[in-house]
């Protein structure tokens, strides 16, 4: 009885499980989008974690990612870049510079939250990364897993934290050096597995 008691609990949440990826089709596209930590800030394009990511997967990986961005900018950005490449799965790396300027954590997630709901209203599937707060000693701050939860995302929000910790990974405080890129995108590309994507 029991057992069936926490079946039924399972279905009314629909929280049971963690949320999977459909399996992306073969030259479907993603889109990685964000700001310096996307674009490769530190090295060459071609050592990008996008273009890396491009290597393992198989897949064009479109690096939209643009240093020194805000989230409000990224959120007004993201509808053409949508309408532009109709990514199958949409990478969503956005706050960093947020957090780096005390800009207001309630802000940045309701731009986070219009970013999220536009890739999903285009139909993409939607990998969010979490930035850790200003203290490099964290991990993805709380507002990550919040949406990640309401939105039933899958959610790296230990990666750039743990990477930003290792000193010979990183090209400055705050951005990756080639290795860093390259262990982002593996971590990435791992994730993708797992959870059915690739």
């Amino acid at each position: 009885m029991r057992g069936v008691v926490m079946g039924l609990l399972c279905l009314l949440l629909a929280g049971c499980g963690e949320p999977e990826f459909r399996p992306l089709g073969t030259g479907e596209t993603i889109l990685a989008f964000g700001d310096s930590l996307t674009e490769g800030r530190g090295v060459g394009p071609a050592q990008s974690y996008p273009s890396v990511l491009a290597e393992l997967s198989g897949h064009p990986v479109i690096n939209a990612g643009v240093s020194g961005e805000l989230s409000e900018a990224g959120r007004t950005r993201l509808p053409a870049l949508l309408a532009e490449h109709r990514p199958a799965l949409v990478i969503l790396l956005e706050g960093g510079n947020d957090i780096l300027r005390g800009s207001g954590e309630g802000a940045l997630k309701g731009n986070l939250a219009a970013m999220i709901e536009a890739v999903q209203g285009s139909g993409a599937q939607l990998l969010l990364v979490g930035v850790p707060r200003k203290s490099l000693f964290a991990d993805g701050a709380p507002l990550y897993e919040e949406l990640a939860d309401q939105y039933r995302l899958v959610l790296d929000n230990d990666s750039i934290g743990e990477l930003l910790r290792s000193p010979g990974l990183k090209s400055d405080t705050v951005h990756l050096n080639e290795q860093g890129y390259r262990t982002l995108a593996e971590r990435l590309h791992g994730l993708l597995q797992q959870r059915g994507a690739l």
